[in-house]
């Protein structure tokens, strides 16, 4: 694939890094490396190396060799496999520290909407809610088994869900935790650690995670701080009180002692919108203090969440049938609407809000991919008796997108020296089950909208920064070992992109649609997406 734009502007110094089996610029043969017996398995050759941690990109070949990275440098064609990439990008693995892939692995292994983006490692399990230890699993170990035996293929870790932690010990219900329950919390939290968990996620703004005191959690995130695992917040507030949970975050962490993610940093709503600045101070500040604190945020406009989110938090209480139950209660519907109808407003008007996900084959033909201004008038409703009547005959399940963000925030906090680009998306696939709903794009498109809108169109930072922002910063955050650079002796996580041509293709009206630019990956060493072309295998791992 040939450039339109000269790759020499990316070449201002050759800079050869790690030790060890690295050739210099100046052409240490193969052979004074390997002898012909002992080949690699394969080079990717004439590339423009960028090796992920920030340093200048230089020409030179990757060389391969039991799933590892073996050398960098001029390496001949001592392999058994050798891959021409004409002067494109090589770069480490892009790492996802904030997915919700979860189960839908058990739908489509491959990781389509992930593989082919660039993705070779994300983290599940965020925002309060992984799939242990309740129900469909009992613990991290059934469920990170049950991948193993599988087999997919990106590599995946997982948080335990703070919201999971409380269901699986109190319930669905707003009750303060007693001190027995909350030893059996921190007891179960540590069995999951200790079963490969890398650390506990918080979604303060759903429920049953919400219902928790501040006390409780401080308990729980002591026993991550002893882990040394990470703590992925969703915060409490993400609109009028946004400040005010960005400093109850960083207060937890003061008094527990544990590494602080903060999960997809916004200032939500037209009215707070100008926060962004203060919301930065406020983590810098901390990290000046001592804090070890970072955030992610995705590079779109419109968040994602449940249809529920309309119903107020009190009203999420307790199982489906509970919920279901007010909402067919005429007093509480009375309650329920005043408070949608207020949030409608915060976001701007219904316009803003589009169904993304149904179950039901009628509701997906008439209701999925419109507004709820069109999807009322569709009804013959007022917007919230349709959510209200959707929400029944969904039985809850319903997702929706929101335009409620503006492109100057977030600009401003992937330009950050501690933000970095994370999906908040899934596992989908243009075929099968998985293609039956309209995601977020953020799902498809994340990693190269970051690297081609927002790096190359929007200058926002050159491709060394933009992709030590996508691997090794995320690789350390989670704590990743061996990942998240090119470096001999690291695990052969590998993505070739054209740096003229990257974008993303998936958009709100037909978010099913991978990107361009990103003709091969390579996970622990096999080559998984070749010429654009998914290859079949099945090699991540379950870290």
């Amino acid at each position: 694939m040939k450039s339109n734009i000269s790759r020499r502007s990316f070449l201002k110094k050759s800079i050869l890094g790690g030790t060890g089996l690295v050739a210099t610029a100046g052409g240490l043969s193969a052979s004074s490396i390997f002898r012909a017996s002992q080949p690699f398995d394969t080079i990717i050759q004439n590339g423009l190396i960028c090796t992920g941690d920030g340093t200048a990109p230089y020409r030179g070949d990757v060389g391969i060799k039991d799933g590892r990275i073996a050398a960098l440098g001029r390496l001949g064609n001592y392999a058994d496999h050798l891959v021409d990439v004409d002067g494109m990008a090589i770069s480490p693995g892009f790492v996802d520290l904030h997915s919700h892939t979860d189960t839908n692995l058990f739908q489509c292994p491959r990781g389509d909407s992930r593989i082919f983006q660039g993705i070779t490692t994300e983290a599940g399990g965020n925002c309060g809610d992984s799939p242990f230890p309740v129900k469909p699993y009992e613990n991290a170990s059934s469920f990170l088994e049950a991948l193993r035996n599988q087999k997919t293929g990106i590599n995946y870790c997982t948080f335990t869900g703070q919201g999971s932690i409380r269901s699986a010990i109190i319930g669905e219900w707003d009750r303060a935790a007693t001190a027995e329950q909350q030893v059996a919390m921190k007891d179960l939290l540590e069995a999951q650690l200790e079963q490969g968990s890398i650390g506990l996620s918080c979604g303060l703004e759903y429920a049953p995670g919400a219902y928790a005191s501040n006390e409780e959690l401080v308990g729980l995130l002591k026993v991550v701080a002893k882990h040394n695992g990470l703590f992925s917040i969703h915060m409490r507030n993400e609109d009028d009180r946004v400040e005010e949970a960005v400093s109850e975050a960083i207060a937890m962490a003061r008094e527990s002692g544990v590494r602080l993610q903060i999960s997809h940093l916004k200032a939500q709503n037209f009215n707070n919108w100008h926060k962004g600045p203060s919301l930065i101070r406020l983590i810098e500040n901390a990290r000046r203090d001592g804090i070890d604190i970072a955030f992610d945020r995705y590079p779109y406009i419109a968040f994602s969440t449940g249809l529920t989110s309309f119903i107020p938090l009190d009203g999420r209480q307790g199982t489906m049938e509970d919920v279901l139950s007010r909402l067919r209660d005429k007093e509480t519907d009375l309650a329920f609407g005043e408070y949608a109808r207020s949030r409608f407003a915060r976001f701007g008007g219904t316009r803003n809000v589009i169904i993304s996900a149904c179950s039901l084959d009628h509701n997906k033909e008439t209701y999925m991919g419109r507004n709820l201004e069109e999807c009322a008038r569709i009804s013959g409703q007022d917007a919230w008796d349709f959510v209200r009547d959707l929400l029944i005959e969904e039985r809850l399940q319903c997702s929706i997108v929101v335009f409620a963000m503006t492109e100057d925030n977030v600009r401003l906090f992937l330009a950050q020296p501690l933000g970095m680009p994370a999906s908040d998306g899934s596992v989908y696939s243009p075929r099968g089950p998985l293609s039956e709903t309209r995601p977020h794009p953020r799902s498809y498109g994340t990693f190269p909208r970051f690297l081609g809108k927002y790096c190359r169109e929007g200058k926002l930072m050159d491709f060394s920064a933009a992709v030590r922002k996508i691997t090794s910063l995320p690789a350390s955050r989670l704590g990743l070992k061996e990942r998240g650079l090119l470096v001999p002796g690291y695990h052969a996580d590998v993505v070739v992109f054209d740096p003229a041509t990257v974008i993303d293709r998936a958009s709100f009206e037909d978010p099913h649609r991978f990107p361009e630019g990103i003709p091969h990956v390579w996970v622990n060493g096999v080559h998984t997406i070749r010429n654009g072309s998914h290859t079949g295998v099945l090699a991540g791992m379950v870290l």
